[in-house]
């Protein structure tokens, strides 16, 4: 299964009183390795949304077949000081699977379905 994983955050004023030149060092630093490491399971695109929404300021859409490495993922991104220092925080998560009622459907008919 293919698993879509909407991951809103916001950045704090703490991060937007740094340059932007510190910012891009931190995010290379600390951000940019976590994501490379995980790169060969778990797919990252990244959105700012600041302008269209109060809840968040920005969100990744993550694609992965693995579960655990996305579990794996954002643990390490909490070790980061990035997050762990208070610059960035989640907001909300969803989860969804990829044609979901397609892998029942099949499951179903070859009577592995769901009981």
């Amino acid at each position: 299964m293919t698993y879509g994983i909407v991951l809103t955050y916001t950045v704090t004023p703490r991060w937007l009183a740094l340059s932007r030149e510190q910012r891009n060092t931190m995010r290379a630093q600390h951000l940019e390795p976590v994501f490379a490491a995980y790169a060969d399971r778990v797919k990252a695109r990244f959105f700012d949304a600041e302008a269209f929404s109060g809840r968040f300021s920005d969100f990744a859409v993550l694609e992965t077949g693995d579960l655990g490495a996305y579990y794996f993922l954002i643990e390490a991104l909490r070790d980061t000081p990035v997050i762990a220092e208070g610059y960035l925080s989640f907001t909300d998560v969803f989860l969804g699977v990829e044609d979901g009622f397609h892998a029942y459907e099949q499951a179903s008919a070859a009577g592995a379905g769901a009981r």
